[in-house]
Parts: C-alpha cells; sequence; structure tokens
C-alpha cells in the first residue's frame, strides 16, 4: 500500500487529478450499477412472485397429473411448457403433468399437502437442476382438495440479469473511460494558470527579468496567486532598483571625498620624493583637509551601513529611556559644533521606548542642520512638550518645491551642495523616527527659518520598573 501512494505522489498533478476523478467516477458508477442490478433482481422476482400468486394450474393439467400418479417417474416429460405442474401428497410424493419437469419436493409443499398451511413461496431445483420458483397451494378437484405446485424457471430471470450486468459493465467502463479522459481535460485547463506561473517563475530564475507580470482573471485561488506573484516581483524590482540607486548614489558621494584625499596625499607624497619640503602654513593646511575628508568619509560610510541595515531587522533592542536627557545630550554636541549660535532649550519629561543609539544620533542630524544652516550668531529653539520635539532654526529656509524631498536618500538642496554633509541624514532621522512609532515632519517657520517637529509616543513619568 505504501509503494502504490509513493508511486502516486510521485505522478504529476494533473494525472493525479485524473486519477481520481476517473477512481470517484469508477466508485460512483459502481455503486450505482449495483444498487440498479439489485434493485432490477428485487423487482424482477417480486414480478415473478405475483405471477406464480394470481396464476392457478389450468383443471386438465391437474387432471392429467393425477392420472400420472400411478405411473413411474422416470418416463416424465421433455419440460417443454410455460409452468412445471405438480401434485404434492401427504408423503412428498408427487404427481406430474405432462410437458412439465418434476420439481423436488420440500417441508413447505408436504404442509401445504397436510392441509397445516394454504399455501406456500420458495425456490426449488428440478431433477436436472434447474433452479425453479415454486407456488404451493390447496386446489379443490374432486372429492377432496390436494396440493399444486405451480413452478417457473428462474433462468429467465437470470438471463435478463446477466444481460443487464453485461450493459452495466460496458456503460461502466465508458463512464470511467470518459471520466478519465475529462479528468484529464479538466486538470490541464485548470492547471493552464498554474503552467503559466510555474513559466514565468522559471523565466526568472533563469534570466532574472522581474519585469514580468501574469495577466490575473476573475477572483479564485489562482488569480490570488498571480496577483501574488505580481506583487512580489514588483517589490523585488523595487527593492532592487533601490539597491543599484543606493550604490550608484554612494558611489556618487564617495567619489568626491576619496578624490580630494588623493590629491591631497599625492601632493603631500611628491614633496617627499621630490625633497621640496611644502611651506609649514600649506602643509598644515592639506593635512587639515586629509583629516576633514577622511572625517566626512567616516561619516558617509556609517551613513551607509545604517540605512543598508534592513528594516525587518530593526535598530535592535528597545528600552524606555528619557527623551529629555537624549535631546540634553544632543544640545551639547551641538554647542560644540556651532560655539557662535545661541541655542535656547525648554526640556519638559518625556519617555520612550526607543533604542537609545540611534535615537540619539538621529537627534544630533537634526540639530546639526538647524546648526548648518542657521546664520552666524543666529539663535536655534529647541523645545519638548508632550512628547513633540520642535527644533526652529533662523536660516533661509526650504522651499515649498523642495520640501517633498527631504527625506529622499542622498537629495540635497542645491543651496546646500556646497556645505559639507552626504545628504543621508534627514533619512535616518525619518527611518529612526518611524521604528520608534513616531512621526516627524519638516515645514517653513512663521517668520523664516526651518521648523522640524519630532513627535514620539510615550509619557511624562517613568513606568513603575524604571528605566
Amino acid at each position: 500500500m505504501r509503494g502504490l501512494v509513493s508511486r502516486f505522489r510521485t505522478l504529476p498533478l494533473r494525472s493525479r487529478l485524473a486519477l481520481l476523478v476517473a477512481t470517484a467516477v469508477a466508485v460512483a458508477v459502481a455503486a450505482v450499477s449495483v444498487a440498479c442490478w439489485l434493485l432490477t433482481r428485487a423487482q424482477l422476482h417480486d414480478e415473478l412472485d405475483t405471477s406464480l400468486q394470481n396464476t392457478s394450474a389450468p383443471p386438465s393439467a391437474v387432471q392429467q397429473a393425477l392420472a400420472t400418479c400411478g405411473a413411474r417417474e422416470s418416463r416424465s416429460t421433455k419440460g417443454s411448457g410455460f409452468a412445471y405442474v405438480q401434485i404434492v401428497g401427504p408423503t412428498g410424493n408427487r404427481c406430474v403433468a405432462p410437458d412439465s419437469q418434476p420439481v423436488k419436493v420440500q417441508q413447505p409443499d408436504i404442509d401445504v399437502a397436510l392441509l397445516t398451511r394454504h399455501d406456500t413461496l420458495h425456490d426449488s431445483t428440478t431433477d436436472r437442476g434447474d433452479l425453479v420458483r415454486v407456488h404451493t397451494t390447496v386446489v379443490d378437484i374432486g372429492p377432496q382438495p390436494v396440493a399444486v405446485s405451480v413452478s417457473r424457471p428462474l433462468e429467465e430471470i437470470d438471463s435478463a440479469l446477466n444481460r443487464l450486468a453485461l450493459v452495466l459493465t460496458v456503460l461502466a467502463g465508458i463512464g470511467v473511460l470518459g471520466a478519465g479522459a475529462a479528468g484529464l481535460w479538466v486538470a490541464r485547463t485548470g492547471l493552464q494558470p498554474v503552467d503559466r506561473l510555474t513559466g514565468a517563475v522559471e523565466h526568472v530564475a533563469r534570466t532574472e527579468d522581474l519585469t514580468v507580470r501574469i495577466p490575473v482573471e476573475g477572483e479564485d485561488e489562482i488569480a490570488r496567486l498571480s496577483r501574488s506573484f505580481n506583487s512580489m516581483t514588483a517589490a523585488l524590482a523595487s527593492s532592487r532598483d533601490r539597491q543599484a540607486q543606493l550604490i550608484a548614489d554612494a558611489g556618487h558621494e564617495l567619489r568626491t571625498p576619496l578624490t580630494s584625499l588623493r590629491t591631497n596625499i599625492e601632493l603631500l607624497a611628491r614633496s617627499e620624493e621630490t625633497g621640496r619640503a611644502l611651506p609649514p602654513g600649506d602643509r598644515a593646511a592639506l593635512l587639515a583637509s586629509v583629516t576633514a575628508q577622511m572625517t566626512e568619509l567616516a561619516a558617509l560610510i556609517g551613513d551607509l551601513q545604517e540605512l543598508s541595515r534592513p528594516d525587518a531587522v530593526g535598530p535592535g533592542p528597545l528600552q524606555v529611556i528619557a527623551l529629555h536627557e537624549i535631546v540634553a545630550a544632543a544640545l551639547e554636541r551641538a554647542r560644540l559644533r556651532g560655539p557662535e549660535l545661541t541655542i535656547a532649550a525648554e526640556l519638559e519629561p518625556w519617555y520612550v521606548r526607543a533604542e537609545p543609539a540611534a535615537l540619539e544620533r538621529a537627534l544630533v542630524n537634526v540639530l546639526d542642520n538647524a546648526v548648518k544652516f542657521s546664520p552666524p550668531g543666529g539663535t536655534i529653539e529647541v523645545s519638548l512638550r508632550g512628547g513633540e520635539l520642535a527644533v526652529r532654526d533662523h536660516g533661509p529656509g526650504i522651499p515649498a518645491d523642495e520640501l517633498p524631498h527631504v527625506f529622499e536618500r542622498f537629495w540635497r538642496s542645491p543651496s546646500a551642495r556646497a556645505l559639507p554633509g552626504s545628504g543621508l541624514g534627514l533619512s535616518i532621522v525619518a527611518r529612526t523616527v518611524q521604528q520608534a512609532g513616531g512621526e516627524i515632519a519638516l515645514g517653513p517657520a512663521a517668520d523664516g527659518g526651518t521648523r522640524a517637529v519630532i513627535r514620539l509616543p510615550g509619557a511624562a513619568t517613568p513606568p513603575p520598573s524604571g528605566i
């Protein structure tokens, strides 16, 4: 049995479907055929019994049977009549009418002859072994009633049942073959969308062409599978495009500091090779430029590593932290970057669940932008109230047509291309805030400058377990 199951599982899906359909139809046809045969058999037997009960032996046949009672049974007749007639005696003896086959007497027949029962209906056989249906009843003839048996051969029923069985078998075979063919056709037709999907998957695996789309028809499971496949290929294509764009943008951004770094190092190396020392001032400026380019390159690489981390991985283990303390630490770093600026801060306690290092880096990026675009001697206003952190500078502001792009990777305003930066800071900020369950908005301030607003869910008091 296990071998058959294993071989069945190795068959193609359409062959298995066709085989299952053929098997189901075969079982159904077999059940219907057997039921039909049994019902027909029962009906024919009932009709035969009714015919025997409604048929009385001809008086002439009874008289002829009585006339043979003294003769030997061996000289009996050919048995070519429609029914066999014989008289049964109380001792089990029998008197067979001419043109009748002698039928074996059974106990119910003797009971009728003894007048202990009125009639009986049962199966019996002739002396030569033919099956017959026997009806024995009491008939008043002559001085006393006698038991007369009227029998009909069952061959007429059996031949009809055999012909019916043959017809049902032929029809069942045709039905099974037709069901198998229909099942194979249905399987092929129903699996055409699966074949298209298989072909598309094989094409993608072979060519890595993610532009393949499968036509969607209807609302069934196959249509859902096709839509899912199209969505998957579209998502993969978009991911690959973003990856390619990230690599291209990263290469473009890395080229500038690397070119400047290589130029400065080549100047230093040429100075050492030729023995012509650079003036101390130029050498110091050159080394300072190398240091700045290396710092910018390291920051860019760090930003790329942060952005290359999949969103599904998450920022790391989250913990309850004091947002006002993180903002205060970021403010200290911002004051070091812009010592000539005035940073006014009003911070109310607020506790959030986030990853401390990532959140602090995001806040530092926001404050760095404010420092970068503030005019010399300007003021930066920072406030934290009810989970809303607002950072406002008094710089030139951001044009309205550039606001939709500020959170895109490597996007930089034309006015800021001369300033240091990679264009990744705000993209990292938006990602970090979203992972913490918050939101960020950037827009123009009421009287000039830019106002960044970060909203993070939390509470004004720490949870009972502490920070």
